[in-house]
């Protein structure tokens, strides 16, 4: 469990130094800046305590809010999107994994890992578009931010999880 803990917090520094220091510079279009600090969700095996993963999720949020000047943005949507991760992982789960299972691309297979990956992701960038906007007056500005910094995490985080894949 203490090893597991550390490794989450490498996670964590590692995800929040990407964040940080390159995808809060790119802009694509004015419009979306990938958001991969979502990753950190995708570690949290079958069945870990709910409150230590919504604990963990509103650290990370805080973390990138305080570096980012996005008070209380981030950190509201990762845990919105942390109380919806249990969910959504036992529904794509196979039915013979174990119960303290790691979800990755080998224990869930290709394709209910990648929907697993695209519905978090999906959940958190509408939950933090949504608060960032606060209004649909200008929906078609909401959408393109949606959908650009959806599209740029979703390959972001793709290209880390086969890289974290080969290890």
């Amino acid at each position: 469990m203490l090893f597991e803990n550390g490794k989450r917090f490498l996670q964590l520094i590692g995800l929040l130094a990407l964040q940080v220091l390159l995808m809060n510079h790119i802009h694509f279009l004015g419009y979306g800046s990938p958001l991969v600090y979502v990753a950190l969700l995708l570690y949290f095996p079958l069945g870990s305590n709910k409150i230590i993963t919504l604990v963990w999720a509103f650290a990370m949020g805080l973390m990138v809010d305080m570096f980012s000047n996005t008070p209380g943005l981030s950190s509201a949507s990762l845990t919105f999107t942390a109380m919806c991760q249990p969910i959504w992982l036992k529904t794509l789960t196979p039915k013979d994994a174990l119960e303290d299972m790691t979800p990755n691309y080998r224990t869930m297979g290709k394709w209910n890992h990648l929907r697993y990956l695209t519905l978090l992701l999906a959940l958190h960038h509408v939950a933090y578009f949504l608060l960032e906007s606060f209004s649909f007056y200008n929906i078609s500005d909401l959408s393109a931010s949606i959908f650009s910094s959806y599209v740029l995490s979703w390959l972001v985080i793709v290209v880390l999880e086969t890289l974290r894949g080969r290890e």
